[in-house]
């Protein structure tokens, strides 16, 4: 991966998550896949899939890149809280309904990438917002995370 590659995507990061991201994302990535055209497509570290780059221009997060963003943002940034009850059937890879989130970042947006965690902090899942996260823990139906990935997956 070039130097530029590695900042335009680290830029990306940035933009879509916040500043430090890409850092955090993007700071031991060990591998850049590309398609046929010579665009950006998977990035792999030792730990796994940190990210998928989609066409467009949206980094869809692997688990990988999900332990980086929780460990590099503090709380509530990008976080879907959940309790004890729904945490088996999140972690299994099962999307995140509305009536068991405790609390969410207010500022997720529907099509946001998303950390599911458990009330004590361990990462569930990752997966894409459905609702606002200022609305999420109001709502009694529906569902909240359309989940990609379990940590048991």
């Amino acid at each position: 991966m070039s130097d530029s590659e590695l900042r335009g995507l680290r830029r990306g990061a940035d933009y879509q998550f916040g500043r430090g991201a890409g850092a955090a994302l993007l700071e031991d990535a060990v591998e850049v896949t590309h398609t046929s055209s010579g665009r950006p497509r998977q990035v792999h570290a030792d730990d796994g899939r940190i990210a998928t780059y989609a066409t467009d221009g949206r980094f869809v997060l692997g688990l990988a890149g999900g332990r980086r963003l929780l460990d590099a943002f503090d709380a509530p940034a990008h976080r879907v809280v959940v309790g004890s009850e729904s945490e088996p059937f999140v972690r299994e890879g099962r999307n995140t309904f509305a009536k068991f989130v405790q609390q969410a970042d207010p500022s997720i947006r529907p099509g946001d990438e998303t950390l599911v965690v458990h009330e004590n902090g361990d990462l569930l899942a990752v997966g894409r917002a459905e609702l606002p996260g200022s609305g999420m823990a109001d709502f009694e139906t529906g569902m909240a995370v359309k989940v990609r990935q379990g940590t048991d997956s």
